[in-house]
């Protein structure tokens, strides 16, 4: 007894850290490996999909084919055990979750199952308890819906128990892919042509091209992260396919071409094999995709002058990877939102393939990848699949009742670009931790070695953490003594490394080639990083800024704090006494729209008290006010430390977590913002020397990325400033780098209509 005790504490002990997953290295734990139901005679014949308003492929309504009819299962009594059983019926690993009342929408015809009654071992949902096959008192506003894992059954094998009515199956197979064939493909990265091939009971399979269609391609294509598809040099692949025969699978495919995902598309007819085993078409199916401009081989280079460079009407912000975030769109010249009413595959499937990545993966709601600023400019989209771009799709221009808190988002298919293969972490206590390790050439032949930290900082973690797909970074670390990596990868193989923290890949940013420079040397002093699913983002309000704009003309000798923290000019040590400043002051209300807290980057002990001021700095520059001229010249300059990072105001529902009294913990919740008055010190720029005239101030919040953020883009913000020796204007303030955005008139044209 006792043994069993402990072994049950060890399993509850190790649960916490599942998700977590494996880091590179560690065996995954051994699954089980597929067998094909034996089903009594009696039992009776059903299939199952998952439909409705789905936002995964892997998620949606429980239909179930019985009799000739499709019909739907009731939430009565219905548990995670069940949902188990829909899902491996289905050929996925296991259940995620499940939920009632209709969430997928309301289904059609009969309520086949009702006060379902799973152990969650059962090999078919006939075969669990129930009032009876089409017994149910329940109406569809109780349909059930489940989420099934993304992972399919290893050895999963489709078997058909419904042969007169094929026509109505989706497709079920364990996994696809894209099989490069031709030699000059092979060596491509990522593959963009090849064979279609499908694993079923283990083995992969190609298709029989006999009923393929250009709408099956355009779906294939869109699963592996390509936009597009092209036609092919057939004649090459029928003399591929004479000299090795291949092996087909049972069915054909058909699809309507807006599918976000294979599973989705009908299952065709029955392969008929020739008495040679070739299919009737006679080739396997071959798809030639088109990659996004991002993601192209060998990009065009030509003819750049000859077209003019169009403002995108669409953006992703706030995503960890390439390919995710939140959906904001272009009108009137200001960027905004699309409220999640209605958000579906299809409408983010529209923005994926806009953007150049392939079909949507899932369309997120509820502000999942932050919240944004501005206006709501679309909402209740509805997208036939097809449209060149989201704003063809049909919209309520109307959000009332819609606020960032329902900010649609998309996670969309990308090209498999391999990067993941030649970068590492090593030694961390967790896979989102540890020494980072790259794999490069050395001396003709590839070698683990660590990368030089000097200069190594946020921008250069946050490339590592996309890269791995973990998100972003919360730390970069200089020294790594205490994450023992791989001995044999102690040298320094990658030195001088500067990113921008948009590259996909660390070999992409700037470095040393092969003449490295490193004083410090590898091993403990090598570049670590931390990384994070979840990451913090500043904005400012530039309403706030265009309202409290007034100037002030201050004495000297009440800005002596002031000028012991160095926010006045800096020809203001030489002026007496008795004369006076003339400050240009504003408040700033700074939101924290991200997915995690905001935090200094130095822990409270290392915090510096000024004593004039009375106060800690947990950042000395946590802001910068700068005034430039029209041609980009600086005449005016001013900053901030953080005095003090607390809630000011939180969003309804949301807790005040952070308060700078009494030596309190300092930072800025997720939903609330932090308010700097007008009126305190520092809070301005110092406009004496300025001559009248026309200038754009400029604010940027955490300018140094001390702090890891989802969006460093929205950072800044700038406005347009009058000053004519007695008055100030400030007008036009704007987040983000661009001045006033304008539209061609086809773009007009499309928003008006």
């Amino acid at each position: 007894f006792e043994r069993k005790f402990i072994l049950m504490l060890l399993e509850l002990a190790l649960s916490q850290y599942e998700h977590l997953g494996y880091p590179p290295g560690y065996p995954d734990p051994e699954q089980e490996q597929y067998t094909a139901p034996q089903l009594a005679a009696d039992t009776p014949r059903i299939q199952l999909r998952l439909a409705g308003d789905k936002r995964k492929h892997n998620e949606g309504r429980v239909e179930v084919f019985y009799n000739g009819e499709w019909g739907t299962v009731c939430d009565d009594d219905f548990t995670i055990h069940a949902a188990q059983v829909v899902c491996r019926e289905l050929g996925y690993l296991e259940a995620v979750s499940w939920s009632p009342s209709s969430k997928y929408g309301k289904g059609e015809g009969p309520i086949w199952f009702d006060n379902l009654h799973c152990t969650g071992k059962e090999k078919t949902l006939a075969l669990c308890p129930s009032n009876g096959i089409g017994v149910s008192d329940c109406k569809h506003s109780e349909d059930v819906g489940v989420v099934c894992s993304d992972k399919r059954i290893p050895g999963f094998k489709f078997i058909n128990t419904l042969p007169n009515h094929i026509e109505n199956l989706d497709i079920q197979v364990e996994d696809v892919r894209i099989r490069a064939i031709l030699s000059s493909y092979r060596k491509r990265i990522p593959v963009t042509e090849g064979y279609v091939e499908v694993k079923d009971g283990g083995k992969w399979k190609q298709i029989c091209n006999a009923e393929w269609t250009q709408l099956n391609s355009r779906v294939i294509c869109g699963m592996f992260g390509f936009p597009g598809e092209r036609k092919y040099n057939a004649r090459v692949y029928k003399m591929f396919a004479r000299r090795r025969k291949p092996s087909y699978w049972d069915y054909s495919v058909n699809c309507t071409g807006n599918e976000a995902h294979l599973s989705s598309c009908k299952l065709g007819q029955a392969t008929t094999l020739k008495p040679n085993e070739t299919c009737a078409g006679g080739l396997p199916v071959v798809v030639s995709c088109v990659p996004g401009k991002a993601f192209a081989p060998t990009p065009m280079t030509g003819f750049r002058k000859a077209f003019r460079h169009e403002q995108p009407l669409v953006r992703l912000r706030g995503g960890a990877i390439v390919g995710e975030g939140r959906v904001e769109v272009l009108k009137n010249g200001e960027w905004g939102t699309i409220c999640d009413d209605n958000w579906s595959l299809l409408s983010a499937t529209v923005v994926c393939r806009e953007l150049g990545f392939g079909t949507a993966k899932e369309a997120l709601s509820g502000g999942r990848l932050g919240q944004g600023m501005g206006p709501v400019h679309m909402n209740e989209v509805e997208c036939s699949g097809f449209e060149k771009s989201i704003t063809e799709c049909f919209f309520n221009k109307e959000a009332l009742g819609c606020s960032h808190e329902e900010d649609a988002a998309v996670r969309c298919n990308v090209p498999a670009m391999g990067f993941q293969e030649s970068l590492r972490l090593s030694g961390g206590r967790n896979p989102y931790e540890g020494r980072v390790e790259v794999l490069m050439e050395r001396n003709g032949s590839l070698v683990w070695g660590t990368v030089c930290s000097e200069g190594w900082g946020t921008m250069e973690a946050m490339v590592v953490c996309r890269q791995l797909g973990l998100g972003f970074a919360s730390n970069a670390f200089q020294e790594t003594w205490y994450w023992p990596g791989e001995v044999s990868a102690d040298n320094v193989v990658m030195s001088g490394v500067r990113c921008s923290g948009t590259e996909m890949s660390l070999s992409h940013c700037l470095h040393h080639g092969t003449h490295l420079s490193c004083p410090k040397g590898g091993g403990r002093n090598a570049a670590g990083v931390s990384c994070s699913e979840t990451a913090p983002d500043l904005v400012l309000n530039p309403q706030v800024v265009e309202q409290t704009t007034y100037m002030e003309d201050r004495p000297m000798f009440m800005l002596q704090c002031a000028y012991e923290e160095n926010c006045l000019s800096s020809n203001s040590g030489e002026v007496p006494a008795n004369s006076y400043r003339r400050l240009l002051r504003f408040s700033s209300q700074i939101h924290n729209n991200g997915q995690s807290d905001f935090r200094p980057k130095a822990s409270r002990h290392s915090w510096v008290w000024h004593d004039c001021h009375r106060h800690y700095h947990s950042m000395e520059v946590f802001t910068l006010y700068d005034m430039f001229s029209l041609n980009g010249t600086k005449v005016a300059e001013g900053h901030k430390a953080s005095f003090c990072l607390e809630d000011s105001e939180c969003d309804e529902g949301i807790e005040k977590r952070y308060e700078c009294a009494n030596f309190g913990e300092q930072g800025i919740t997720v939903g609330c913002w932090d308010t700097y008055r007008h009126d305190i010190d520092c809070q301005w720029v110092d406009i004496t020397d300025l001559k009248p005239g026309d200038y754009i101030f400029q604010i940027i919040i955490n300018p140094n990325y001390e702090v890891p953020e989802s969006d460093y883009s929205n950072n800044i913000m700038k406005c347009r400033c009058r000053y004519d020796g007695h008055r100030v204007w400030m007008y036009s303030c704007h987040n983000g780098k661009t001045s006033q955005l304008s539209l061609t008139p086809a773009v007009l044209l499309m928003w008006m209509t």
